[in-house]
């Protein structure tokens, strides 16, 4: 392990792979980077999850542009991350739709979310000056919406909160294929950082009970059949148990940071240390973790200091 943070070091462009996944509905990937997913209606598409920047977003827009003309309509961010919203300008979308509580979590922490993971990870930011500022939305929920792309029903859904407080899912009923955002990842760390550990479990469970046919995970390539759907939600959840459950050990007995960061690697590095992410998560992971762990329900605000503070508490 280097000094600085792992994603700092990782330069190299992934390849993109934009994938069928039920009919006219797509999954835009890119070996670990932040997926996005597309949805062609009757008379428009939606797009779900926005890229970093609008330079990347163009490359989403590129893929859509070679299955189908109609315009861009709808954006739909399943969460507040800066690497999920900051593009979102370039798709010029009359509708671009969160939940209220990610809607909240972008005016309480939006622009230092935005500083730390320019900070991690500069190679998902590529263009960031064209970035205009702040992603808003310009339509809300609580709970659950639908959209009708024509005949098309689309419903963006709370199913309870796991990688944020305000995360949803964008289920299409007519495919029964769901869009999970960073709820469930495919062969990639989740990024626990901002999580709740304590209700990730259940969220996923509540994923399962739609008996899916596929779905376009955060991060990883797309998971298509019934099989390989639970497979997925099982290793997410072994993921997110693996990686609370040693941190609340050294917790209770009153341990520090950097022993929880020690057990966590115990446990998880024989099962995961080959994801994609994996080192840049597990700090960030481990120190959510030992919040949770120790009470502080609501977590706290990263900033691009409190970063360099972390990990030097880690690293010794």
């Amino acid at each position: 392990m280097g000094t600085a943070f792992a994603s700092q070091g990782d330069l190299s462009e992934k390849k993109i792979t934009f994938e069928e996944i039920g009919a006219g509905l797509y999954a835009f990937t890119a070996e670990g980077d932040p997926n996005s997913g597309v949805i062609i209606g009757d008379d428009s598409v939606m797009v779900v999850e926005a890229q970093a920047t609008p330079r990347l977003a163009q490359k989403v827009i590129d893929c859509v542009r070679s299955v189908t003309d109609k315009p861009i309509s709808h954006v739909v961010l399943t969460h507040y991350h800066a690497v999920r919203v900051l593009g979102a300008s370039a798709f010029g979308a009359g509708q671009v739709i969160m939940s209220e509580a990610a809607r909240n979590m972008v005016a309480e922490r939006g622009q230092e979310d935005w500083d730390s993971e320019f900070q991690r990870f500069p190679r998902l930011f590529q263009g960031h000056e064209s970035i205009p500022g702040l992603t808003w939305p310009t339509t809300t929920f609580n709970g659950r919406m639908t959209v009708w792309l024509g005949k098309r029903r689309v419903d963006i859904c709370q199913l309870g909160r796991a990688h944020t407080a305000g995360d949803a899912v964008i289920h299409v009923p007519d495919a029964n294929v769901m869009f999970t955002g960073d709820i469930v990842e495919a062969h990639s760390a989740c990024y626990c950082g901002d999580g709740h550990f304590n209700d990730w479990g259940a969220t996923l469970e509540a994923i399962r009970a739609y008996d899916l046919d596929a779905i376009a995970p955060g991060r990883g390539d797309a998971v298509v059949g019934r099989a390989a759907v639970n497979a997925a939600l099982d290793r997410t959840k072994d993921f997110v148990a693996s990686t609370y459950r040693p941190v609340a050990r050294i917790a209770a007995r009153g341990g520090s940071l950097r022993e929880a960061w020690a057990a966590v690697r115990a446990e998880c590095d024989p099962k995961f240390k080959d994801y994609a992410i994996y080192e840049h998560c597990l700090p960030f992971n481990v120190a959510r973790a030992y919040d949770e762990a120790r009470g502080i329900s609501h977590p706290r605000i990263w900033t691009a200091a409190r970063d360099l503070e972390m990990w030097a508490a880690l690293q010794g």
